[in-house]
């Protein structure tokens, strides 16, 4: 259970844009991906809007801020309104995940960027940001339903096995909670989050170092 320190209200206020972020954006880049690919549904919902409360589940919301672990409220899709039923699938799945990736190399390039500055607030702001991003990208290309990595790989199924997967998705969540509960999501997936953090550190690492060089 969490320690209600003041320390820990801190943490969680810091780290609130940082997870409303990840959460509307990745939402409404599945929306804008349906859309492009000939599904009005998400528009038609509202839901191509970075306005977290066209977006937050309530639960799942304070689930993430008290025990790191939460959902959003699924974007609507019909892909039976897509031009290429296979390929819309797979776009609008990684369509989320690749602007997590985005997001959190962004938030990094700007936490590099303020660095010099010392604000440790600010810095930490950033740090959540980027943080959450990845997290949300990682998290979500587990091929466990209902996250975006199934979906990629229920278009690659053999038609035989898409049954047994459609059996399987009733029990989704209750694995992922397993997985939470137990503390085995974290070691299947902070692997993946730092070594993609360490990736874009030494990607930054040398512009940047450059750029303080000549500035001061």
């Amino acid at each position: 259970m969490p320690n209600f320190s003041s320390d820990y209200f801190l943490d969680l206020l810091l780290s609130l844009p940082g997870i409303l972020l990840a959460i509307s954006f990745h939402e409404m880049a599945h929306g804008f991906a349906a859309d492009a690919m000939g599904d009005p549904t998400p528009k038609l919902a509202g839901r191509l809007t970075v306005n977290p409360l066209k977006h937050i589940d309530p639960l799942g919301l304070l689930s993430m801020l008290l025990f790191r672990f939460g959902w959003a409220k699924p974007v609507p899709i019909n892909p039976l309104n897509f031009k290429d039923r296979k390929k819309g699938m797979i776009i609008v799945s990684l369509a989320g995940i690749l602007t997590n990736l985005l997001l959190g190399f962004l938030g990094m390039v700007i936490y590099y960027a303020v660095l010099p500055i010392q604000n440790e607030v600010l810095l930490e702001i950033l740090e959540y940001i980027y943080f959450y991003n990845i997290v949300f990208a990682v998290f979500n290309l587990l091929p466990i339903p209902p996250l975006d990595g199934s979906k990629v790989l229920m278009v690659f199924l053999p038609n035989k096995a898409l049954p047994t997967f459609y059996e399987f998705q009733k029990y989704g969540m209750f694995i992922i909670l397993g997985l939470a509960i137990t503390g085995l999501l974290s070691t299947i997936i902070t692997p993946f989050i730092y070594r993609i953090i360490n990736l874009y550190a030494k990607i930054l690492n040398p512009v940047f170092s450059f750029i303080w060089a000549l500035w001061y």
